[in-house]
């Protein structure tokens, strides 16, 4: 199952640089600038977060914290870093801070309907992403609207496909919600839809292992055994330690 939660890091502020001039008279030392160094911190911390280096992250974040205790963003990245981490409980904690500081900062209630919904909280987690979709100022409401369809899913909501209509009428192109509206249809056995679906995402670029694998099922069903054996070749080769291409070899379809 693609998952396909997408977190929001928050934008900072542009970063501005401290530029010191030598005119060789000495000048008293200014007292160090502490909300220019919680961002800059904060900055590091989201970069170390992006490529997965967790706990250089959560040093940054931490030291950005005690630099500035109210800067909401550093306890939002914080909060993400802390669940990846596997501390819940600390990762509840900074998204309720951080919310408590910015409570119209629609990223960080995305980023927090994520995490309700992996508690199975999907009421409230629901009600954060409703919260996100909210800001008409909120730069990716297609998230918010593909994660509230993913929560719906896993819930067996009926709306879920309804959220995912919703984030491809404001992107069309958005991969992570043709990914999963491709798996609702799959899962319910409308191969025609599904089919339709998997093409839009390829025309975006190349198919992951979970695609590969419902487009050459698609196929199959609909008749069309050349293009599927193409999906299987492709998974198979460029995929191989996948567990779809694991599953499809162990259990290979009639020739």
């Amino acid at each position: 199952m693609i998952r396909g939660f997408t977190i929001v890091f928050v934008v900072l502020a542009a970063l501005t640089a401290c530029v010191t001039e030598t005119t060789g008279e000495l000048r008293p030392q200014s007292p160090p600038d502490l909300e220019e160094a919680a961002r800059i911190n904060t900055q590091l911390g989201v970069d170390y977060a992006r490529q997965g280096r967790f706990d250089i992250a959560e040093e940054k974040l931490r030291k950005a914290v005690e630099q500035n205790d109210r800067y909401a963003p550093a306890r939002g990245v914080l909060a993400y870093v802390l669940t990846q981490r596997g501390d819940r409980e600390g990762a509840e904690r900074e998204y309720r801070r951080a919310l408590a500081l910015a409570p119209d900062d629609a990223a960080t209630h995305n980023n927090f309907g994520v995490f309700l919904c992996d508690l199975g909280k999907v009421k409230e987690a629901d009600h954060e992403f409703r919260t996100a979709l909210a800001d008409r100022n909120y730069a990716t409401p297609e998230a918010a609207w593909t994660n509230a369809g993913i929560c719906q899913r896993q819930a067996r909501d009926p709306r879920a496909e309804d959220s995912f209509r919703e984030a491809l009428k404001i992107n069309p192109e958005y991969r992570a919600a043709l990914a999963q509206i491709a798996q609702l249809t799959a899962a319910a056995g409308d191969w025609a839809r599904t089919d339709a679906f998997i093409k839009r995402y390829e025309k975006l670029g190349s198919l992951p292992p979970e695609l590969l694998l419902i487009a050459a099922r698609a196929q199959r069903t609909l008749g069309d055994l050349a293009a599927a054996r193409r999906y299987e070749q492709t998974l198979v080769r460029d995929f191989p330690e996948s567990d779809q291409a694991v599953q499809l070899l162990k259990n290979p379809p009639a020739p």
